[in-house]
C-alpha cells in the first residue's frame, strides 16, 4: 500500500509509519515536500489548515505525477491559545483515496509566556535551536525531546496526532455511511 505524507521531515515520516504499522502489516510512505500555505510558524486555525492544504498538495501532486496511493497524510505543528493558555501542538490529516478525510491531534505541551511572541514571530525550531545550543533539533527528535530529556520527542507526538485512522479503521467511528434511522437518532 502507497502513503503520501507531506513532509521531508524524518521525524515526521517515522512517527506516520510507526502509527500505521499498528494497524497495516505492507505499506511505504513516501516524503514530498509540499507547502503547507500558512506562515513559518501556525498559530491556532492555522495548524489545521496547514496539515489540510499539505494533504490537498499531496493528491495533486500524485495526478500530475500519476502516483496511485492509498493515504494521503499531513502534518503541522504550530502554538494555539484556543484552550486557554499558550501550547504546541501537531495536527494530523489523512484523506484516503476516496477522498474521505479525518484529523487528529498530539498532546500538546506549554509554552511559558516569555517565549510566545518569539515562537509566533519567528518559529518554535529557531527558538528551541537558540535555547538549546543545539541546531535543527526540528530534523531529529524534535524540542519536545530536548525538554522532556528525551522522554517524549517529535516522533512521538506525530504518532499520537495520527490518532486520525480511529475514522479510517473502524467502521462505527467515522461519517462515511449514516443509515437513515442513525441520521433520525442523530437529528432528534
Amino acid at each position: 500500500m502507497k502513503i503520501l505524507i507531506g513532509t521531508k521531515n524524518p521525524g515526521k515520516i517515522e512517527g506516520a509509519q510507526l502509527a500505521f504499522k499498528n494497524y497495516f502489516d505492507n505499506f511505504e510512505i513516501e516524503g514530498v515536500s509540499v507547502s503547507s500555505g500558512v506562515g513559518e510558524e501556525p498559530v491556532n486555525n492555522e495548524i489545521y489548515e496547514g496539515a489540510r492544504n499539505r494533504v490537498n498538495h499531496l493528491i495533486e501532486y500524485a495526478k500530475n505525477n500519476e502516483i496511485g496511493a492509498e493515504y494521503f497524510l499531513g502534518v503541522e505543528s504550530g502554538i494555539t491559545n484556543l484552550l486557554g493558555k499558550w501550547v504546541i501542538i501537531s495536527i494530523a490529516v489523512i484523506k484516503d483515496k476516496n477522498g474521505y478525510e479525518s484529523w487528529g491531534t498530539s498532546p500538546a505541551f506549554p509554552v511559558p509566556d516569555k517565549y510566545v511572541n518569539e515562537i509566533i514571530s519567528t518559529d518554535l525550531s529557531k527558538v528551541m535551536d537558540k535555547i538549546s545550543g543545539q541546531n535543527d533539533l526540528r530534523s531529529g527528535k524534535g524540542g519536545i525531546s530536548f525538554l522532556t530529556n528525551g522522554v517524549i520527542s517529535r516522533i512521538d507526538q506525530t504518532k499520537e496526532a495520527f490518532m486520525a485512522l480511529t475514522q479510517h479503521i473502524n467502521e462505527i467511528w467515522n461519517d462515511k455511511k449514516v443509515l437513515n434511522s442513525d441520521k433520525e437518532k442523530i437529528l432528534k
